[in-house]
């Protein structure tokens, strides 16, 4: 099944290849986290052609996240409401899963806090993840940015976010290879707040950033009134927060002079939604809510599209 699978839906071709923060992606095309948070599914995910997948968010302890319903599809909008709450099996599963890595492809590490962890001990929970998951992915993302994680002002605060990516390359550095360390961030950033991100990446010395998370915004949306009242808080993710996540890529890009790498998510429903990340300065693009509704042809039709451009 896995042969009829690749055969279906994988590109090889050297021409995709991309080389970032020391490592070789078959092609720049990713599965974005939060699909497959427990590490369950990315050998099989593999099949589909990805060139790499990242799992998570990895918690610490495992936790039920927020009470369902806590996903929406807004068909209209092709997008998706979460507030999922970071529900995983917890670090010590996902590690059982990660033994089982067949070496198809690249893997990404996105690690977060417990709901319940005090202020105080964030760090704590990030470098309990980062330690532990080192020798199983080949990337780690510290995501920062998801809405749906209470107590959030802290991870945003530009002093905090230098300690904590300070703790945590420091804890890379006891290890005999040092693995990428990137920041995600939020799709709803102003340029201040932006400018800022730049200043950090300048400063912390991190490998990368992934733009973007999903949106709190509900500006332009076909979904009534009505049904977003009835659906409440979430991270809005897909076509509506497409353009939204372009924009904070480009101007990621402009204002750093390129000067780290990006990988664009958020709203990737095409080929040609894949290469207006690119054209904006993505280096990698990942793929989440469009693979959902689109399906596992869109990778390969990204693919193709980046072989004929």
């Amino acid at each position: 099944m896995a042969a009829l699978f690749r055969s279906l839906y994988v590109v090889e071709d050297e021409r995709l290849e991309r080389k970032l923060f020391g490592l070789t992606f078959k092609n720049p095309v990713g599965l974005a986290a939060g699909f497959d948070k427990n590490a369950v599914l990315y050998n099989e995910l593999a099949n589909f052609g990805f060139g790499f997948i990242e799992i998570g968010t990895v918690t610490p302890k495992a936790q039920a996240g927020n009470p369902k319903k806590r996903l929406f599809r807004l068909k209209d909008d092709k997008g998706i409401i979460n507030r999922m709450g970071f529900n995983n099996e917890g670090l010590q599963e996902a590690i059982v899963q990660l033994k089982k890595n067949k070496g198809k492809l690249i893997i990404g590490g996105n690690i977060g806090k417990n709901t319940q962890t005090k202020p105080e001990n964030y760090t704590k929970d990030y470098l309990e993840c980062f330690n532990a998951l080192h020798p199983h992915v080949d990337y780690f993302v510290l995501n920062v940015s998801c809405p749906n994680v209470g107590s959030h002002a802290k991870l945003n605060d530009k002093d905090y976010l230098l300690e904590l990516i300070g703790a945590v390359q420091k804890a890379n550095k006891k290890f005999d290879k040092l693995k990428p360390i990137l920041l995600k961030i939020a799709p709803d950033l102003n340029d201040i707040q932006l400018d800022e991100i730049v200043d950090l990446m300048a400063e912390a010395k991190l490998d990368g950033v992934i733009a973007s998370n999903t949106s709190t915004d509900r500006e332009g949306l076909k979904a009534s009134d009505a049904r977003l009242k009835a659906i409440g808080n979430g991270g809005l993710s897909g076509q509506p927060i497409k353009d939204r996540s372009t924009r904070v890529i480009k101007y990621l890009s402009d204002k750093s002079n390129k000067s780290f790498p990006i990988i664009g998510v958020g709203g990737i429903h095409s080929a040609k939604d894949a290469l207006e990340k690119i054209e904006a300065g993505a280096d990698l693009v990942q793929i989440y809510t469009g693979f959902i509704y689109e399906g596992p042809t869109l990778i390969k039709t990204i693919n193709k599209a980046l072989l004929d451009n």
